[in-house]
């Protein structure tokens, strides 16, 4: 099953870039019908002024052919080869399950996150979204980039997906069509993988707020350890 992304909002600056080429453009044609139409005899005067609206024009074609280059468009999204759904871990507590369900839902619906992955302790607790295996969760070995995750405990963001070769780490775990992935530390033993359809997807507000729950997901999910409440 393909799931079909929501059409990108069409630029509303479109018209702006595009004013100084239809502007040059129009000028041109207009000087030109000017000399064949109306000007039986060529003055110098004349001359002088069609050298310069020409040369106007020309800089404003050129103008709107670099801002057509300059502004680029926003990333398009792509389709998502994958089904929704939602797969638990059978040993969860309904305590845990609540957290887990309340963590997803928000990130799905005020992040660019199309697929959540949440895996702490070795275990892939939960799975929702638009999924390449429903109903079947998945085994992850951290390789390179959970790795570095773990390790370090800093986020990592593959903005591009098709651009980097570690892309591989996540097939079957993310469906095919997947064009980013924020890989965000629970803790010291966890991690949070998000799955985006479109480049270059999360904002700086959506990581920050991913950071956020992902905190809080550590508090819940991890144990404390042991004294680490207790003063000297």
């Amino acid at each position: 099953m393909t799931v079909e992304p929501t059409p990108a909002p069409r630029d509303p600056n479109r018209w702006v870039r595009r004013l100084p080429l239809v502007t040059g453009l129009l000028g041109s044609v207009l000087l030109v019908i000017n000399r064949l139409a109306f000007t039986p005899e060529l003055l110098t005067s004349q001359s002088r002024s069609d050298a310069l609206g020409i040369l106007l024009s020309a800089v404003l074609i050129l103008t709107g052919l670099l801002w057509q280059q300059i502004q680029p468009l926003p990333p398009q999204t792509a389709p998502l080869q994958g089904i929704p759904g939602c797969d638990w871990h059978p040993d969860l507590s309904e305590s845990e399950k609540l957290e887990l369900a309340w963590a997803s839902h928000t990130l799905l619906s005020t992040t660019a996150a199309r697929t959540v992955v949440i895996w702490v302790g070795g275990r892939t607790l939960l799975q929702r979204g638009i999924l390449a295996n429903p109903g079947q969760m998945p085994s992850i070995q951290p390789k390179s980039v959970l790795q570095r995750v773990l390790q370090t405990g800093r986020p990592v963001y593959l903005v591009d997906l098709k651009l980097f070769p570690a892309r591989a780490e996540f097939d079957g775990l993310l469906p095919p069509g997947s064009q980013a992935v924020l890989c965000q530390p629970i803790g010291q033993r966890g991690c949070l993988i998000l799955g985006s359809d479109t480049p270059r997807s999360f904002s700086r507000q959506e990581q920050a707020w991913i950071a956020a729950i992902a905190d809080k997901l550590a508090a819940t999910l991890l144990p404390s350890p042991p004294g680490g409440g207790a003063g000297g």
